[in-house]
This record gives C-alpha cells, structure tokens and sequence, in this order.
C-alpha cells in the first residue's frame, strides 16, 4: 500500500484536444468521491459540508472535503444501523465508533486516447427501472464493487441479454465537471471471453467523449488482468489509493 493515494504517472490525452486545464482535472481526480457528492450528485445524497454519503438505496458509498482528518462525527447522523459503506482514498487511523471491515489498493484509471471506433457487434439495451432485479441478480454474482437498487439512476447503464437473462451490463456512477466514471462493470461467468464488457464500455467511452467529457474508472490493483484489458482499450493509472469498507459499531 503506498498510502492514501500515490500518484503514478501525469494525466495525458495524446490524440485529443483538451478544453479544460489538466490541473482542475487532477483536483478533482483527487478527492473524486466529495466532488461528486457534493457536486452534480449532491442531489443523490445527504450529509454536511464536511462529510457527504449516497442515500440509501444507491451505492453505499461516503465521502470527505478533507481526507486526511475525514469527519466521521459528521457523517454519524445521516448512517443507518447496519450500513457498511466504500471510502476512497482515507488510510489514517480509524475513529472511535467505527471499524474497518475490509481494506485494500485500488487503482484510478482515466482514459487517455482518441475516441475509439464504434463496437456494436451486439445489440445492447439501455437499462431502466423495468431491469433493476436482474442488475441486482447480476451484480451479486460477479461482484463489480457497491451496487444499490437505484444505482442505475446515476447514469446511462447498458446491458446485453441473452433471452430474459442479463448476462452483461456497464454504466455510469460518480459524475463531476468534465470527468464520468465508468462503473459496474461485470458479466455472467458463463458468458465471460466473448468481449460484453468490452463492447459495453466502448459504447460509454464514446457517448462520454462525446459529451465532452473524460472517462475514468476504479479496479483493484491487484487484478492485473482488468487493468492490462483497460490500458488496451486507451485508460492509463492515474493514481493508486485505499479503499476501504467502514461501518459504525
């Protein structure tokens, strides 16, 4: 671990004129989760000035203006029993009333190449409200990081169906000027090798760039598999950070 986030390489797009600053970006890359909750998704979640989490029903998720004294007194009112959320970025000791029930490294890639060509090989769905059981079904099974029943509600989600069943799906979660992430990413082990993911992604990255906006994404760093898939595809580390599962005792 190299700490609450070690920087690995400079933000590039070779191939693609940028029309914001890379330093904004990299701010904002840097403390993604409080930009987006206390941005654009401020009106998906709930908490201060200082500490700010998803509402219940979306990916559990909190976030801190400061990660290195987080306010955790602050978040306490706005967390349910029960609740275990995601924190990027925060590795200081852990405060009174609360643990860490999972830890580790988790790697921030942001794409960084010129619009990719189409992929389309397969029609793909845009999932709606009609689908959220059969995400959730989905991503239970594969595990693609914090998934709630209204997640889907964050941005465009896709997904490829063999009959009734989802067998693949991607779309978007955390938002902030001029950055999407790509999120929930995962298809059905019986029908992994065939490139769902892949395509599904590529429809992102392009609807994304077409926005004018920057694609990044999070995958374990020790999944070295995921992260050689999304470097060929044109995202590059940016920077590696902890991620954590906290939850109030």
């Amino acid at each position: 671990m190299r700490g609450p986030a070690s920087r690995i390489s400079p933000l590039k797009r070779p191939g693609r004129t940028a029309t914001r600053g890379t330093g904004p970006i990299k701010h904002l890359l840097a403390n993604v989760t409080w930009h987006a909750l206390s941005g654009p998704h401020s009106v998906y979640s709930t908490g201060t000035d200082d500490a700010r989490r998803y509402a219940p029903g979306f990916s559990p998720i909190v976030g801190f203006r400061d990660l290195v004294r987080p306010d955790f007194d602050a978040l306490r009112p706005f967390c349910e029993s029960g609740e275990s959320f995601y924190s990027l970025g925060w590795g200081g000791p852990v405060p009174g009333g609360w643990r860490v029930c999972e830890e580790t490294a988790i790697c921030r890639m942001v794409w960084a190449s010129p619009l990719p060509a189409a992929d389309e090989a397969r029609a793909a769905v845009r999932l709606g409200p009609e689908h959220v059981a059969q995400a959730l079904e989905l991503a239970a099974l594969t595990h693609p990081g914090p998934f709630g029943p209204r997640t889907i509600e964050l941005g465009e989600y896709f997904g490829f169906f063999e009959g009734q069943q989802l067998v693949a799906m991607a779309g978007e979660r955390m938002h902030v000027a001029g950055l999407r992430e790509i999120s929930g990413v995962c298809t059905h082990p019986d029908f992994q090798g065939k490139g769902l993911a892949r395509q599904l992604v590529t429809r992102l990255v392009r609807r994304e760039m077409q926005r004018n906006e920057t694609p990044f994404l999070h995958v374990l760093h020790h999944n070295t598999g995921a992260r050689r898939l999304y470097e060929r595809m044109g995202f590059r580390d940016h920077l590696v950070c902890v991620a954590r599962v906290v939850a109030p005792c």
